[in-house]
């Protein structure tokens, strides 16, 4: 089943592709318009579903010119439908960041201590940049991700800036710090971090952040963070049974999960990697500045420390960079969402599914062809 959203776009070209195709009468050319034809992938995902006993997919193709140029979606999905969608909020986290340094609030590369009064004393020489790029040193999420000291990155019941001045100058942590810029450590509470030092120098909350940074300027309404972990579903990493896309199961929070806890439709999201393709535009607002876009996308543990994670890949601020194929980044959540864009082809996807992240791997793996042969047999 193929559905769209009917709402204004900020978008140039808003498709339905195939299933309405099939019940309108039309070929899938003249469904597209602009002759976008991803007939290839449709088999692809509706086997890959029944395979695995999914609820079903969204698949959102986005070209930094003519905005949306394919939707599909599967199952019980539809353009509407918000998902939870763990790791893939890291971009989004991230680039809230990257304004507050763009509008002058922080320095990206100046320890954190020199600015907020809750980070003096330990970790001195730490960064925001660091803390972005997985290489603060701090605990990560492997090969604990309910490392003691820092349990209150999953709480509700915490508060942002408290939880991340406990876990900054817990001395419980010690003899698990390494030195920063040393080695790749992904996740865990350097991200809480991070959101609590855009909470401390900009003097608002995270939410009030969301609103200036995307909501307003992108129109993505349907974006949120919570901190579900403990909450709902099972704390591991599948998708919880006790999230349906009904967000008012989710508890009030001072304490939204950085690195885990967006919540988003695919249409949304899909309006924030156009962002990322159009040098930080949204509309007529220049949300990020195209040079800091641009570090976002660079592989900086590569070229700070010769780092690498543990697939062997480059790391941005949020963005995996592959470096078989540099043009390529990714986003991937644990939750099976998959974000990617091809900087060199100025276009992407946003690939959700409600299950894990090899499952979203894998199904994104079979789909990187196919989307790249769709978009660039209609140029």
């Amino acid at each position: 089943m193929t559905s769209t959203r009917n709402r204004p776009r900020r978008t140039a070209v808003a498709l339905v592709l195939l299933a309405s195709a099939a019940t309108t009468g039309c070929s899938a050319d003249e469904t597209a318009g602009g002759g976008y034809d991803f007939s290839e992938v449709e088999p692809i995902v509706e086997a890959f579903i029944d395979e695995h006993d999914l609820d079903g997919a969204g698949l959102v193709v986005v070209d930094e010119d003519e905005g949306i140029i394919g939707e599909q979606y599967f199952g019980e999905f539809d353009a509407d439908r918000v998902s939870l969608v763990a790791s893939a909020s890291k971009m989004v986290t991230a680039g809230v960041l990257v304004r507050l340094a763009d509008q002058g609030e922080l320095d990206l590369d100046q320890p954190i201590a020199e600015y907020v009064d809750w980070a003096e004393g330990q970790n001195p020489d730490v960064t925001v940049a660091q803390l972005l790029s997985s290489s603060s040193g701090f605990v990560g999420l492997l090969p604990e991700a309910a490392y003691g000291p820092y349990i209150c990155q999953f709480l509700p019941t915490a508060e942002l800036e408290e939880c991340a001045a406990t876990a900054w100058n817990t001395p419980d942590d010690d003899a698990d710090i390494a030195p920063p810029d040393t080695e790749f450590r992904y996740g865990g509470v350097q991200w809480q971090i991070a959101g609590a030092v855009a909470e401390t120098v900009s003097g608002r909350s995270w939410s009030e952040l969301l609103e200036e940074t995307y909501i307003e300027p992108c129109g993505v309404e349907s974006m949120g963070y919570n901190n579900h972990w403990t909450v709902i579903g099972s704390g591991g990493f599948t998708y919880p049974d006790g999230f349906d896309g009904d967000t008012s199961v989710l508890p009030d929070t001072e304490n939204p999960h950085m690195e885990g806890g967006l919540y988003i439709d695919p249409v949304d999201y899909a309006e924030l990697l156009l962002m990322h393709l159009r040098g930080g535009r949204c509309g007529d607002t220049q949300v990020l500045e195209p040079e800091s876009v641009e570090r976002m996308h660079t592989d900086r543990i590569g070229e700070v420390y010769d780092g690498r994670t543990f697939t062997g890949t480059g790391y941005g601020f949020g963005w995996w960079i592959d470096r078989d194929d540099s043009d390529r980044i990714t986003d991937a959540g644990a939750y099976g969402a998959v974000p990617w864009l091809d900087l060199d082809g100025g276009y992407g996807a946003y690939l959700v599914l409600e299950a894990d992240a090899e499952l979203g791997a894998e199904l994104a793996g079979q789909l990187y062809d196919p989307v790249e042969s769709a978009v660039t047999a209609a140029r």
